[in-house]
């Protein structure tokens, strides 16, 4: 790929609001609480601001890569990037609380989306504008290989990041576990499950939905009770992953009511 390509890449995926260039614009931006969603790092820098950075990173719990200088040097916008680009969130995230806070407010059982492997902004924006319209309490997506709030998801959202919470979670079995306390259940998405009308989809619920890649990784997996199948006609095996979140989305919608 050329190199303009790659700087059109870069700006479309993060938008330039989104990136952060400088030790330290990079330093300011992490003390100051901004929301970020990774921070590429020149590999083999190791001095004094870049140990802040990695200090600071580290205690927001911030994702940090390793790349070479090239790299950085076809995705920065300025040409100034001083071995360090950062990736901030066009939203700021959530906390799983705030989700099933948003079910006590509206005296309903908690219905939340957990996505796992879902890299493409589109795919997310279009999840989570599915999920304000199904009426979910919100969505939690995990920190690593996975993409997060950028303005291109936003965008694709049509506005439902305005409405519909966002958490993103360092372990997503371990939330799951964790909200299994809370009273809810789970169900994944699998072309092997059982069929979706066959399965009780009511009460507190959340429906988790993987890549049409690689699908749901098999740590979340083994923390759903129930994996459902979408029955299918056609003369291909599988669909989109927003597709498939909206379908199940709705049959629950539809038990629910």
């Amino acid at each position: 790929m050329r190199h303009e390509e790659l700087k059109k890449e870069a700006a479309g995926e993060a938008g330039a609001e989104a990136v952060i260039e400088g030790r330290n614009a990079v330093i300011e931006a992490l003390r100051a609480g901004k929301a970020i969603d990774k921070i590429l790092i020149q590999d083999g820098a190791q001095d004094g601001p870049i140990q802040t950075i990695k200090r600071e990173a580290k205690k927001r719990d911030a994702m940090i890569r390793f790349v070479a200088k090239e790299r950085l040097d076809q995705l920065s916008q300025t040409g100034k990037h001083q071995g360090v680009i950062a990736y901030a969130a066009a939203y700021e995230y959530a906390e799983v609380e705030d989700i099933l806070a948003a079910a006590r407010a509206k005296n309903e059982p908690p219905f939340v989306f957990l996505l796992d492997n879902i890299e493409d902004p589109h795919n997310l924006g279009a999840i989570i504008r599915t999920a304000n319209l199904a009426g979910a309490h919100g969505v939690i997506i995990p920190k690593n290989r996975a993409v997060g709030l950028t303005p291109t998801v936003a965008r694709t959202s049509a506005g439902a990041l305005n409405y519909t919470p966002v958490a993103r979670v360092t372990n997503l079995a371990k939330t799951m576990e964790e909200l299994k306390k809370e009273g809810l259940w789970f169900v994944c998405a699998d072309m092997d499950g059982t069929t979706m009308y066959e399965l009780d989809l009511t009460g507190a619920i959340g429906l988790v939905i993987g890549s049409e890649g690689d699908g749901v990784g098999r740590l979340v997996k083994e923390k759903c009770d129930f994996v459902a199948s979408i029955p299918m006609k056609g003369d291909i095996d599988s669909l989109n992953a927003s597709v498939a979140a909206g379908v199940l989305a709705y049959e629950i919608v539809r038990q629910r009511s």
